[in-house]
């Protein structure tokens, strides 16, 4: 089979969470410049119309909705509202996430100093509107006999990682198991169930604070042994690999993408 076989998404329904910016932009543009049709989703609706007319301007197939995650009836209704109005759902990227402030060894995030509000906002965000997304996309796909469900989850939720916050990386663990959970059930539906897990990328998380501070940056690159932080074009072609018929006996997979931060 020659590989524009096998990575062939043309035609496929798509719908992303936190496409506006950073990874969940990179999952849409490489699904989109490459014939499936992207549902785009982000609650900056500003960013979000300016990306998809660039990336419609390359040649891709997108759609825009303004959405908050964090609004569970508002996320399953614009789940469900894809599937019917394009007659099926074939690939999710549960995306949206949010950072939960600086690791356990500054002093604003030492355990002691954390929050319980900042803790249950996290929580929400990274696990609960991820469980939703999930739950939501289960159903049509479930129906339809077929599907692809990819959270982006994080190697902060693999390993102890002191550069991130509490409730980030006990939300990432979470959904590490939450995929592997899911991926069992849905097998029998043919309905494949996979986690991205990002070390260091240069996104707006944080408001930046990876890409934009240089003292920042060179901590998370001295963990890594390729020395540098990833720009998000750099996980198209895993996620590529997972939307496509590439990855068709691959399920219940956490995928680190970390230039070797996992193989310390």
């Amino acid at each position: 089979m020659k590989a524009a076989q096998l990575f062939d998404v043309r035609g496929r329904i798509v719908f992303v969470t936190g496409a506006a910016s950073g990874l969940g932009l990179a999952y849409s543009e490489v699904l989109g410049v490459n014939g499936a049709h992207v549902v785009m989703t982000d609650l900056d609706r500003k960013t979000l119309e300016e990306q998809a007319q660039s990336l419609e301007r390359g040649g891709a197939s997108v759609e825009t909705l303004g959405l908050d995650v964090g609004d569970t009836q508002a996320l399953r209704a614009a789940i469900a509202g894809t599937a019917e109005k394009h007659g099926r759902l074939d690939v999710v990227f549960a995306n949206a996430g949010i950072s939960a402030g600086t690791g356990p060894f500054t002093e604003a995030g030492a355990i002691a100093n954390v929050a319980l509000e900042r803790w249950k906002n996290v929580v929400d965000v990274n696990l609960t509107s991820v469980f939703a997304t999930v739950q939501a996309a289960a159903v049509p796909m479930t129906a339809q006999g077929s599907g692809r469900i990819i959270v982006t989850s994080s190697i902060g939720g693999m390993k102890s990682e002191p550069m991130v916050g509490y409730a980030y990386a006990a939300t990432k663990a979470a959904l590490n198991n939450l995929v592997r959970h899911a991926a069992v059930e849905l097998a029998q539906h043919n309905v494949l169930v996979n986690a991205i897990a990002p070390g260091p990328f240069l996104t707006n998380i944080a408001n930046g604070r990876v890409k934009n501070d240089p003292a920042v940056r060179k901590q998370f690159e001295d963990m890594i042994p390729l020395h540098r932080c990833a720009q998000p074009d750099e996980i198209k072609g895993l996620a590529l690999f997972l939307a496509s018929p590439a990855s068709s006996y691959v399920t219940g997979a956490v995928i680190p993408i970390d230039g070797g931060a996992t193989a310390w």
